[in-house]
């Protein structure tokens, strides 16, 4: 099986707008209107939710008018989010064809189909001329890629001169892999970390310039210290991505979070720069 036939699969899922629906209406009413912010809580598919898409949206700066990419947009959560937060438009590419069909839908049920284009498609062969975006972000994507600096250069090459990549990443860390399953990955198979220093330099090496790199570890793990605890303690929440994804998101979670806190696992943020 093809690397990207495993991450397909680890990602498959169906019926999901009508489950994300069903699940909104038990949690907040028969008449809740599925705006992007309702929806938040279930469509922000990466470890950090909503509170993580504004951290990047900080750091990225969209100005109104711009054209985004969203490198793996998943349910479209976050794309719906910036593109009516910050009044821009944002075109999301993601490998799987059932989370692409969702993301559709839900555009439609919240009235941003106008703002918000979904491509069936890999990131590493982007269906898009060059210099066609002002500015691009990935949120926990690049630990499904293999070949990063294939993926920095298409992100590179669809991006006008000036314009930025932001990047929220896990990398890595120094106390050995990570434990499986997690979010993104059953097993190692389908998990491909780099190390701080491997990312910069990936980056560079694909023609970009580093304007911001933080390691946001430290300051992101007592937030998962107490989501770890409080999901061992409680179970699921009511609203999560577990509404597709499943009740095995607990495990995956859990174990995120231990590999952060064991150190192996760390949180980068980053913002690269196509020269001008």
């Amino acid at each position: 099986m093809a690397d990207t036939d495993k991450i397909v699969e680890h990602y498959a899922t169906d019926d999901i707008a009508s489950r994300v629906m069903a699940a909104l209406r038990e949690a907040l009413g028969a008449d809740v209107r599925p705006t992007p912010e309702a929806l938040a809580a279930i469509d922000h598919f990466h470890g950090g939710g909503l509170p993580a898409t504004r951290e990047l949206v900080a750091l990225l700066k969209p100005q109104r008018g711009e054209r985004l990419l969203d490198l793996g947009s998943g349910i479209g959560g976050p794309a719906r989010w910036i593109a009516s937060t910050c009044d821009c438009h944002v075109t999301g590419i993601d490998l799987t064809a059932a989370f692409c069909r969702a993301a559709e839908a839900l555009n439609a049920l919240t009235g941003l189909t106008d703002r918000v284009r979904i491509v069936e498609g890999s990131a590493l062969d982007l269906p898009f001329e060059p210099a066609s975006f002002d500015r691009a972000y990935s949120q926990n994507v690049v630990m499904n890629i293999a070949d990063k600096p294939r993926f920095y250069r298409e992100a590179l090459r669809v991006l006008k001169p000036g314009g930025v990549l932001a990047l929220s990443n896990l990398a890595a860390g120094p106390q050995g892999a990570p434990y499986y399953p997690v979010p993104w990955a059953y097993t190692a198979a389908e998990s491909f970390l780099s190390t701080p220093e491997a990312t910069r330099r990936e980056l560079a090496e694909a023609g970009f310039e580093i304007a911001h790199f933080e390691d946001t570890t430290a300051k992101s793990a007592p937030a998962r210290r107490i989501q770890r605890e409080k999901l061992e303690r409680d179970g699921l929440p009511l609203l999560g991505p577990h509404v597709f994804i499943g009740e095995r998101m607990r495990e995956y979670s859990i174990n995120a979070s231990r590999g952060v806190e064991d150190g192996r696992l760390l949180s980068l943020e980053i913002l690269a720069r196509k020269p001008a």
